[in-house]
Parts: structure tokens; sequence; C-alpha cells
């Protein structure tokens, strides 16, 4: 990557884009592909794939607390940053750091904003689960009145899906449910026995709850492509947060960066903080980024002739709303008044756990990296529960104690370590994540007066969980529950909890798209109503949260965006 980082401020580029997490690959891919002279910007660190991946093969004796970040100094600097499933000893470099990342939140309101500024963001650090949004996602604002309409539907995407799941490698079963379209996928990972004998359990007494394996972006059959680009099967090491030399996990490293790169039409600017974008009243375009140096606190511009705004939901937002001009005084292409509105995120806010008596001659090799998957099965307003429109889906996965939970138990000398040697009791752990209805009063603004390190206002947050999500987390916590005691299991515990969004790190919805302009930030192209050279293509653009997994669609739609802007641009429309 190093051939590639910019060292000059004077070349106009095609294309500018913001970020280079999940949508920012994408994007560089598909232009740098067609020929475009295209800049990525990131505000973080330069990370090369496996040179960079410092933690990988260490095993947890290495570590002074076994791999668990518990310090002063986490405490004082990522005391945010740790609340991630992700985050532990040998990932938290990937993460920010909170004192430089401040942001403040509404009295009685709370939200857990998850950084990860470096090359490729939180696509190294994501749980890599990927599923296809349904027709029912796209059409249940209209159908229930809450937010506004979808400008696309399925159908519009489903090709994208087909585009980016064969590049990306997606690892999945044909399960044939309406709420689940199928992927183009490789082999699905196996379920243990334990966990087939629980989706029989399911499938008689609760058959409206079809248990799936999860999907995810890993490789277990690769095409040419993606050994062409060095990348190759899983290994279940289930060591994914710590990077993966393999490129066995989809990651901007692993797959479009160096897809990218090969064109030769890619370059990178690293440690450039976007402060805002450079708007041109009479032609009523975008013209360029201002940045701020990450280290030095320099300041520069960069030119360009299209934006891609992908900084990740909350991070494009802040630069849209930072880039104010005498037409746009609220923020960039802010005609309209819902850029910041309408913020969601997943609920994680009910689990339940169990152990499983028998299957002790049961074992399974690697750690597979994804588990049991139940889907929504309130997707339709004809489906919808008493208490809560919307739904929530089911994920978890059945395993065997190993060594590293049992060395908690008490004990000591020979046979204490003999014990260590046998593998522990079955146990399944469940949770929910449940669909966030669209709120006007959920949003995020900048503060009056507060600013970061560079400059920048801070972002301030007014989001809360309504009593919908409340009672839908009350529900799935209920009836995992059931589940579980139905199927024979044993020391059942289950919960609803009242953790702050967030934590999903699914957050959507700031910048939405929709039809009519007076209404909306974007068109059905991820295209700004108000500034045509613009746009924005992470989680921003979302109309509603859904309750699958996001990232598959922001590919999607990144992928189709990038497409339409090229054609426009060949067609001298744009």
């Amino acid at each position: 990557m190093q051939e590639n980082i910019v060292q000059s401020t004077d070349d106009e580029f095609d294309v500018l884009i913001v970020g280079s997490g999940v949508t920012g690959g994408w994007a560089a891919k598909e232009f740098c592909e067609a020929g475009f002279k295209t800049l990525l910007i990131e505000r973080g660190r330069l990370v090369e794939h496996r040179k960079d991946y410092t933690t990988e093969g260490k095993g947890p004796w290495e570590y002074p607390t076994r791999t668990v970040a518990e310090n002063i100094l986490v405490d004082q600097t990522q005391a945010i940053q740790k609340q991630c499933y992700a985050f532990n000893d040998t990932s938290k470099h990937f993460f920010g750091n909170d004192r430089d990342l401040p942001y403040s939140t509404e009295p009685g309101t709370s939200f857990s904003w998850i950084r990860a500024n470096q090359l490729g963001g939180k696509s190294l650090l994501w749980a890599r689960q990927t599923f296809r949004f349904s027709e029912y996602d796209f059409t249940a604002n209209a159908k229930d009145n809450q937010g506004i309409d979808w400008p696309i539907r399925y159908q519009d995407l489903a090709p994208w899906y087909d585009y980016v799941e064969k590049f990306a490698g997606i690892s999945a079963a044909q399960d044939k449910l309406p709420q689940l379209p199928d992927s183009i996928a490789q082999p699905a990972f196996e379920l243990t026995k334990p966990e087939l004998d629980f989706q029989t359990s399911l499938a008689e007494h609760f058959p409206d709850k079809p248990m799936v394996v999860g999907r995810c972006a890993h490789l277990t059959q690769p095409s040419k492509i993606q050994l062409e680009l060095g990348r190759v099967t899983c290994q279940a090491r289930s060591e994914c947060y710590r990077g993966c030399s393999f490129g066995a996990y989809f990651s901007t490293q692993s797959a479009t960066l160096p897809a990218a790169a090969r064109t030769g039409n890619l370059h990178i600017a690293p440690n450039s903080v976007v402060h805002s974008l450079i708007y041109d009243d009479a032609k009523q375009r975008v013209t360029g980024v201002r940045v701020v140096d990450n280290d030095n606190l320099s300041q520069r511009e960069y030119r360009g002739k299209i934006v891609f705004l992908c900084a990740s939901t909350l991070g494009s937002t802040q630069v849209l709303l930072n880039s104010t001009s005498k037409r746009f005084p609220n923020g960039l292409a802010n005609s309209s008044g819902v850029l910041g509105r309408y913020l969601m995120d997943h609920n994680y806010n009910a689990w339940a756990s169990a152990r499983i008596p028998g299957y002790e001659d049961e074992y399974y090799r690697g750690r597979r990296p994804t588990g049991i998957y139940i889907p929504n099965s309130h997707f339709e307003p004809s489906r919808y529960h008493k208490d809560f429109k919307r739904g929530y889906a089911i994920a978890g996965g059945a395993t065997r104690g190993s060594w590293q939970g049992m060395s908690q138990q008490d004990g000591f000398g020979a046979d204490f370590k003999q014990r260590l040697t046998q593998a522990g009791p079955w146990q399944i752990w469940m949770g929910a994540q449940g669909e966030m209805l669209p709120q006007a009063d959920n949003q995020v603004g900048l503060h009056p007066s507060k600013k970061d390190k560079w400059g920048i206002p801070q972002l301030h947050f007014n989001c809360k969980w309504s009593d919908n999500e409340l009672s839908m987390m009350q529900h799935a916590a209920e009836t995992m529950h059931k589940m579980l005691e139905t199927a024979g299991f044993e020391s059942i515990r289950s919960q609803a909890t009242t953790a702050p969004p967030g934590l999903a790190i699914h957050e959507v919805g700031t910048a939405r798209m929709g039809n009519d302009p007076k209404q909306s930030v974007l068109n059905k192209y991820n295209q700004a109503h108000d500034v045509p050279n613009l746009f924005v293509t992470d989680g921003a653009s979302f109309c509603s949260s859904g309750v699958v997994n996001p990232t598959l669609t922001f590919m999607a739609l990144t992928a189709r965006a990038a497409h339409y802007a090229i054609d426009q641009v060949k067609s001298g429309r744009l």
C-alpha cells in the first residue's frame, strides 16, 4: 500500500472516497476497475494486510491477563470501546481512543459509539454475518406507517446482492425462507449434533421459527478471483478480530483494496481527518474535501469531481452537518431538515442460556466462525405481536467447555491439570437482535460549543429505546426460555436487559434515501437530492433498520451506486 499513498494535493481526482471500511473499499474497487482516478481518504493510520496483524497467532498464555483487557490504561482511554464484543487484549489496537473521540448525550439517554479508525475501518472487526434484506424489509415502513417508504424494493437490489456475494465469498445453506432470501454461496459450516437435535425440536414445537446455520463472509470453497487475490479457505482459528493473513474472511484489506490497487488507479490518503466538504454555490457541486492531519493537525484540501461518503453512518453525518454554506446553513444537502434524524441501531437486549445434558461422545473440530440463526417470524403486519411492531431474530450456538473456561474453576495439582484435558459439558447461548423503529426524535447533531482535537464539533446524541423495543426484548427473552425448556435443556437462564443503543454497531438512518426530497437526503441511487455529485452509501442511507445484519446491504448499495455514477459520467449526465 505504501506506493499508493498520495504525496501531493495538487492533483484533481475523478472520485474522492471518504472512509475505507466495507463501503469505502467497495466504492474504491468499482471506480478503479472502471478506470477512474480514485483517492481513498482515511482518517486513521495505514494498516497493511498481513504485515500489521501484530497479534495474529499468539496464544493466550503470551498475554499477562490471558487476553482480557482490564487495566487502568484501558479504563482511561477505551472505556466505551471495551464494551464491544470484539474488544480484548489481542484486538484493542484496532479500536479508537475515547479521549481523542469525545461525544455527548442528552440527559436521560446514552449511546455507545464504537470506533475503528485505520485503513480498513471496522471491516477488520465486524462479526461477518451476512444476510439479505427481504421484500418485507423494504415494504415494512409503507405497510405500518413507520418512517417513509423505501424508494427501492428487493428486486432492485437482488442482482447487486448476487454481484457482491460472488466477489466477497459467503458461506451459507439454501434455506428457501421468504423472510431470509438465499445468497449466492459457498458451502455452509456444519451444525453440531446438539444443534441439529435442537433444530428438530424447534421444527416440531415452534414451526414458525425455523433454525438455520448462520451465513457469514468466510471462504469455504474459494473461487478463482478470490484465489488470485491471495485469499484461501477459512482455517476456523477464531482469530478474526486480529486480522486474517489467509484473507479467509472479507475485509477491505483482503479483498476490495488489492482488487483496486492492481488497476493502478488507486491512491490513498491515510491520517487525513475529514473536516468538511467544499461546496461551490455557483456550480452547485462538491469540489473537494478539507482534511486535518491526524498527527500534526495541519490542514489540506483534496479536489475531486465526485464524492462518495463512506465514513460510517455517524461519521458521514458528522461531515455533512459540519459542511455548511449560504445555501445549506444546517448541513450540506440538508434542505429537507432530516439530516441527523431517524437514528437506529439493532436491539441486543435479550439473551438466554442453558446446559445441554448428554452428548459426551460428541465434539467438533476448529472454531466455527458462525452459529445458529433463527430468522424473524414477525416479518409482516399480519404476524406482528400484539405488544410491538416489527420483530427480532435470534443467533447463538452450542459449544463444549474447554480448558480456557474450566481453568477458572477451583483446583490445584495433577488432578486439576488432568481435568482440564477433558472437554466440559455442552452449553447453549442465544441472543436476540431486534428491529428499532424509525423515530424523528432519535437524532444526532453537532454540539454547539465542544470540539475534538482536530477542531471538529463533537456529535451530540439524543437516542433511546421506545416502548416498542422494550416490549420486543421482553418477548424475545421469554420465547428463548420456552425454546430451551421445550428442548429438555437444564439450568436455563434468560433476561431482557437495557444496554444503550450503539452496541450492536449497526447504526443506520441519519441521511435516509427517499423519493421525496422534502423528506429525505438521498434518492434511490444514494445520490444527494440537493448535490448531484455527492453520494452517501453507508448505513446513513437506510429508511429502516430491518432485523438482519446490515453489512451485506451496505455492500450491495455501494456497488449499485458506484455503477450508477459511472454510467452517469460516461453518458455526460454527471
